[in-house]
């Protein structure tokens, strides 16, 4: 896992991340020296005087794609370091999908990241095929740009460097990071309007409420996304719980998973 997570962002609003380098994690991360972070404006790259980053498709069609020459220079920019590799990451909806396995993937890469916003109707062919390392999708959807996406991506790696949580263990429990939902949580008062938490978490028994936090999170993902079941590491016995429920071997509440 890298110790500091070097990230550029190639965007046309780099303003749109002010709010969250001055805030929370992102502040600390970077007081921390954990995240490295450049916002690089490529319509500063654009040659001529109008500063043109998007241009009508050949062969015709409905909207803007972006121009291949000031993304190619804007990367330039900041790739003179030969010694630091680099992986230039477009954010469109073309991309594989963003999960927290790809995530742990980017964040163990020991290499500079590159994230580039798409904009328009999305980019030159030439930008795909001889600038771009990887391409990532944040869902099946469609944004105005690619920052948001962006910031999806940095908020969700910068949880996995070293030191950046209070609590390490917290990114290990996070849902997904198991490759199941995360179990439910309660915290005081232990009744509230007559809704109590259940018994096994005030028991002091570590042993008991380990298995119940796993059995929840396994009923959770059962119920909520069954599709992650296919790719969890699951032992024969949970696998048999899961077959059981398919079967109509339901548990009387969910609590008595």
């Amino acid at each position: 896992m890298t110790e500091c997570l070097d990230i550029a962002v190639l965007t046309l609003f780099p303003g749109m991340f002010d709010g969250l380098v001055a805030e929370s994690m992102w502040k600390r991360a970077l007081t921390q020296e954990r995240l490295k972070l450049t916002f690089v404006n490529f319509r500063d790259f654009a040659t001529d005087k109008h500063k043109t980053v998007d241009d009508s498709p050949f062969g015709g069609g409905a909207g803007m794609l972006l121009k291949p020459d000031p993304l190619f220079r804007a990367i330039e920019s900041i790739t003179d370091d030969v010694a630091v590799q680099t992986r230039v990451i477009l954010l469109s909806p073309q991309g594989r999908p963003f999960t927290q396995r790809v995530a742990e993937e980017l964040v163990t890469s020991d290499q500079r990241l590159v994230l580039v916003c798409g904009h328009y109707e999305g980019f030159d062919e030439r930008i795909r095929r001889h600038l771009a390392t990887d391409e990532v999708s944040l869902g099946d959807f469609v944004l105005t740009g690619g920052e948001i996406a962006a910031m999806a991506m940095i908020d969700t790696m910068i949880r996995l460097v070293p030191g950046v949580l209070g609590n390490g263990a917290s990114a290990h429990d996070d849902s997904f990071a198991s490759g199941l939902l995360e179990y439910p949580q309660y915290t005081r008062p232990a009744d509230y309007q007559g809704w109590r938490v259940p018994p096994v978490l005030v028991s002091g028994n570590h042993k008991e409420v380990a298995l119940w936090r796993r059995r929840q999170s396994l009923w959770r993902t059962w119920r909520r996304r069954p599709d992650l079941l296919s790719s969890a590491d699951l032992t024969q016995a949970e696998r048999d719980l899961v077959s059981s429920w398919q079967n109509g071997q339901l548990p009387d509440a969910e609590d008595d998973v």
